[in-house]
This record gives structure tokens, sequence and C-alpha cells, in this order.
């Protein structure tokens, strides 16, 4: 929208175009606009966390951190990679989509590796 004010988050790059073909994203705006797109899979409890902490971030310009997080989960969720954030995890062996990656629960909280990947 013209005149609004972007909300920036720490840049990453998301594995949504297919398997090694990524968009980018700088703004909370962005993040909406993936979670938004017809790529996304929605059907997650962590996708709805991660569209509304999205747009509670563009609406009262806060909290950018949470809505980046939240996407996080919501794409590892999705089987999706996410730049550089899976870059460290990828040297620890940390598979993409192996039951120990922490998962968000039906209300959106995180749920901590008690033991780590194995």
């Amino acid at each position: 929208m013209v005149g609004e004010i972007p909300v920036f988050i720490s840049p990453m790059d998301v594995e949504i175009e297919g398997n090694g073909r990524y968009r980018h994203a700088d703004t909370v705006a962005d993040l909406a606009a993936m979670l938004l797109s017809s790529k996304w899979p929605k059907s997650r409890p962590s996708f709805h966390s991660a569209l509304m902490a999205s747009l509670e971030a563009m609406e009262f310009y806060t909290d950018a951190a949470t809505a980046r997080a939240a996407f996080v989960i919501a794409a590892h969720e999705a089987g999706l990679r996410v730049l550089p954030d899976d870059g460290e995890k990828s040297q620890k062996n940390y598979p993409r989509n192996d039951e120990q990656r922490p998962r968000a629960d039906a209300g959106g909280k995180v749920r901590p590796l008690e033991d780590g990947p194995r």
C-alpha cells in the first residue's frame, strides 16, 4: 500500500518456488505475501499463527522478530527450507522433515526439542 512504512526483518530466502528455487524477504509484508501465495500449504496450525503475527506486525509496526520466528516455524512445518536459518542446522546434519524438529502446537506455541536431532 502506498505511504505505509515497511516493517523490516532480518533478511531470509525461502525455498517456496520449488527444489532449490528461493524467494527473498526483507519485510514482514514479504512474509505475508509468501504465506498468502498459492504455493503455501495453509492447513497447518502454524500457518495461522505466522499469518496473524505478520498482520499484527504490519498493523502496529512492532514485533517483526516474532513474526519472522513464527514464519520460520510455519515454513519448517510445510517442509520449506529457510536461509540463512537452516544453513547452521544443515552443518549439524539437521534433517529438513525430521519429526525431532521444533513444532508449534495447536495454539501456535513452539515446543522445544528435548534431546535435539537424532
